[in-house]
């Protein structure tokens, strides 16, 4: 398990001295009792005076092994916290930066939580509570044995025998549990989607009728999680009876056997009394064992959950890469799919610098893929995506996102002000150019209907504000980094008539002297672009200019038609 740790810590844990010094405490935790044989000794000789050196040894022993487990507990603070809970944290932040954005699905974000809370927490409590009591689980045992077998062989022989036996059980019963916390942590992990996504929904549900519906999707979470813990008690219940019971029935066999060499005259009253001491001693960390394996499964669990994160692989990076040549964006017989799913199949486009592309096509051909190819979200089956001549796979990370500028219809805004969130796109921008760039969007005139202006709250995810608004700081977002490429997914079919307006001539404006890459929903906006690609099959079926592909009358001909058509219905009162 300290392997494990320090694996994925990516340095020394500390965790080794931690074993040192808890050892020691256990030692002479267990000089404690060796003293107690000589001081029995002497108290039954009647020899108050011989007892006391015992006494005051007894004494030493308990209050340094105090100072020793005062000592390894403070430091196993100090090393959990600050160098495991700390360095782990980092690395998972480090490693998560670093994973291609289409490994953040909706599902992983309980996860990815409870991962950076609970599960941390349970490995940062490894130094401090967990080794301390499996180590002096040990230690303690271990030195009664050896202190036992100065007393009386046959006494020592049968606690020996007693220890392997009681590993035995406990052994199978780790194996027996080994299954039980992973799907109650799955279970777990469930259960914080569920509760995220219902609290996120609450707008949604409420405007459809249906928080009952929403409800119950979370109770069916709770109850799986119900279910998997119950599951896990009831597994672990019997197993620690029967080791429990081993446990008990080997110190029961132990004071039998002490008894029964008192009275026979060989094993002495008072060292009799000793043993039998030391054997409640020796038991003691060993039913407390048993307990331990709980935890030691749990800090399991939690170092597998976050191993599962760290060993997904990230994209490869590299720090240096030649320099695109200008802004063209081209896709060359690229394919890629979803798993088993084949979403593109041998597709290839040229999107020129300083040109419009508009993407059509079905629901599913594609077009999104395509966007997400191009900012690198995953890479390529086959095929290569360029940027200026440039593959992608060949360029920084940060090279290639300070050329790219994303904004897709699921606006994501952190919970600070507007002026923060528009700033994302540029840090270091003057107020000037914040202005200028939110001017662009439209998005001044959202400011200016604001009791706080920018310094309005747009809460979490941007709740506070409607979807225009939202979409309008997303543009200004854009405009204000000034890339040179734009990736736009058209959001204006869900847009009252003032937003759509607002949005589209700041779309209009994003665009201008940039390549634009457009999944487009507005027939003027598919009608104003440099060149349409309609998708179909993972392909491209068509592509031109519209009067081009109106002419050909083809796929995209029939799309306008329809769409024409649809332009064109009206809600009239019978």
């Amino acid at each position: 398990m300290i392997g494990t740790a320090e694996e994925l810590m990516g340095s020394s844990s500390g965790m080794r001295g931690q074993i040192v010094w808890f050892a020691l405490a256990g030692v002479a935790q267990g000089g404690v009792f060796a003293a107690l044989l000589p001081l029995l000794r002497a108290l039954l000789s009647g020899d108050t005076g011989g007892a006391l050196p015992w006494l005051a040894v007894a004494a030493g022993c308990a209050v340094l092994s105090a100072l020793l487990l005062w000592h390894a507990a403070n430091t196993g603070y100090v090393v959990g916290i600050e160098r495991i809970g700390d360095r782990l944290a980092r690395r998972i932040g480090e490693h998560v930066v670093r994973l291609p954005l289409g490994w953040f699905t909706a599902g992983r974000a309980g996860r990815l939580a409870r991962l950076t809370s609970t599960s941390v927490q349970d490995v940062t409590g490894i130094p401090s509570t967990l080794l301390q009591q499996i180590v002096m689980a040990v230690a303690t045992p271990v030195t009664v044995i050896v202190v036992t077998f100065f007393v009386d062989w046959r006494m020592g022989l049968a606690l020996v025998v007693t220890a392997p036996v009681a590993l035995a059980v406990f052994a199978w019963v780790s194996r027996v549990l080994r299954d039980t916390h992973g799907p109650e942590d799955h279970a777990h992990a469930e259960v914080t989607d569920r509760v995220v996504e219902f609290a996120q929904a609450q707008q949604v549900l409420r405007a459809a009728g249906r928080t009952e519906e929403g409800w119950t999707t979370l109770d069916r979470a709770l109850a799986g999680h119900r279910d998997a813990y119950l599951h896990k008690l009831g597994r672990a219940s019997r197993p620690f009876g029967v080791y429990v019971l081993v446990v008990e029935l080997g110190f029961a066999t132990i004071m039998v056997m002490g008894t029964y060499l008192a009275l026979g005259g060989s094993l002495r009253v008072p060292d009799a009394i000793a043993v039998l001491i030391l054997a409640a001693r020796f038991v003691e960390p060993l039913i407390q064992a048993g307990d331990l394996g709980g935890m030691f499964r749990i800090a399991r669990v939690s170092l597998d959950a976050i191993g599962e994160v760290m060993h997904a692989k990230p994209l490869p990076t590299v720090s240096e890469g030649p320099i695109p040549a200008d802004a063209t964006v081209e896709l060359d017989d690229v394919s890629f799919g979803y798993g088993e799913r084949r979403v593109l199949d041998g597709f290839t486009l040229r999107c020129p610098p300083g040109t419009v592309t508009a993407l059509v096509g079905p629901s599913g051909a594609g077009k999104t893929t395509v966007t997400r190819l191009v900012a690198r979200f995953w890479d390529v089956d086959s095929g290569a995506v360029r940027i200026g001549g440039v593959d992608v796979r060949e360029l920084p990370t940060a090279d290639l996102m300070s050329r790219l500028a994303l904004v897709f219809q699921d606006v994501y805004l952190f919970d600070g002000t507007i002026e923060e969130n528009v700033r994302l796109g540029r840090p270091d921008a003057t107020d000037a150019e914040v202005r200028r760039a939110a001017e662009a969007a439209r998005l001044d005139e959202v400011v200016a209907r604001l009791g706080a202006g920018w310094e309005t709250r747009v809460g979490e995810g941007g709740s506070r504000l409607s979807g225009g608004e939202r979409q309008r700081v997303s543009i200004a977002r854009a405009v204000l980094k000034d890339a040179p490429i734009v990736l736009l997914d058209e959001a204006t079919a869900a847009l009252d008539a003032e937003n759509e307006v607002a949005v589209s001539a700041a779309i209009a404006e994003l665009a201008r002297d940039r390549t634009v890459l457009v999944i487009a929903h507005r027939l003027s906006t598919v009608a104003a672009a440099d060149q349409i690609a309609v998708l179909d099959g993972g392909r491209i079926a068509e592509l031109g200019t519209h009067g081009e592909l109106l002419a050909g009358g083809g796929r995209y001909a029939r799309f306008w038609d329809e769409r024409k058509r649809a332009a064109g219905w009206r809600l009239a009162a019978s």
